[in-house]
């Protein structure tokens, strides 16, 4: 599966909306996304399961590129 995790890069700033960033990880569950990016200490905001449509347009629209974790 693959799942589209939005973020800040500090942990110790307040998230601001404009500051978010987002990545896409391959796994299996949630839990095993957040395992991957542990170590890049990232203030995760939300973690989404990407699929059907919502995959294919992420595709279409050429944003769509598998972080190596």
């Amino acid at each position: 599966m693959i799942f589209k995790v939005f973020f800040q890069k500090s942990l110790t700033e307040v998230p601001v909306r404009e500051h978010t960033q987002t990545v896409y990880v391959e796994a299996e569950t949630v839990n095993e996304v957040r395992q991957k990016l542990a170590d890049r200490k990232y203030n995760i905001e939300y973690i989404q399961e990407i699929k059907g449509k919502f995959l294919d347009y992420e595709k279409e629209t050429n944003s769509l590129e598998l972080e190596n974790v």
